[in-house]
């Protein structure tokens, strides 16, 4: 009589299960996507929030005073990323002047900067030269800038980086993927604010998934 109290208990929870879907202010599909295949995370004891994103895109230079304030109210649990987009060779500069940063810890000093100089002066940054005045204005000698740019090790983070957002399924930029498994676009989350709402959702099903 065990396995009739099983489905009995089965069917029981069926409903439950159904009410909580239906319940659900975003859904699949409809607010966000659900990736096919989920993408390793940079560490699994968190929830990762990886934003797409490209210093020549107009969407994420806009996006990023709003993405910025979002971070600082995460809490504790949640990991976030950034992972510059690379469709084209033309783009890895880009990347590079990206990793570079982060590997001798100066994001905070020419992230932003890159940015304005882009969109808002509008000069032409496109190569290593371009680049080298902001790791300079930072105190990055020329010397140690151009090394790490051509570093294997910086290869390495454009081989990982092209290959992550080709497993992310991106569309275009900004987007953001949340652990892994659920892509954010604009389009589907009815812009900026719209996104980070739906991230702020899904870090909750994450969470909620976690405690189970």
């Amino acid at each position: 009589m065990l396995w009739i109290k099983r489905i009995v208990f089965v069917f029981a929870l069926a409903p439950l299960a159904m009410c909580q879907a239906a319940d659900e202010k975003y859904k699949a599909g409809e607010h966000y996507d659900v990736l096919p295949q989920q993408v390793r995370t940079a560490n699994p004891e968190k929830i990762e929030v990886n934003e797409v994103f490209s210093y020549t895109c107009g969407h994420c230079f806009n996006f990023q005073s709003e993405v910025h304030a979002w971070v600082k109210k995460l809490p504790q649990d949640v990991d976030f990323q950034s992972t510059p987009a690379i469709w084209q060779s033309k783009m890895e500069p880009y990347a590079r002047a990206y990793y570079v940063a982060k590997i001798l810890n100066v994001l905070d000093k020419v992230h932003m900067p890159i940015f304005e100089a882009i969109h808002l002066q509008k000069k032409p940054i496109k190569t290593e030269v371009d680049f080298a005045p902001f790791f300079a204005a930072a105190g990055v000698e020329a010397k140690t800038f151009s090394s790490a740019f051509n570093s294997f090790g910086t290869t390495s983070l454009i081989t990982q980086s092209k290959s992550r957002v080709r497993a992310y399924k991106v569309r275009g930029t900004p987007e953001i993927i949340v652990n892994g498994k659920y892509r954010v676009s604009t389009t589907k989350a009815g812009g900026f604010s719209g996104m980070l709402k739906v991230a702020d959702f899904l870090i909750e099903k994450e969470r909620a998934a976690k405690t189970k």
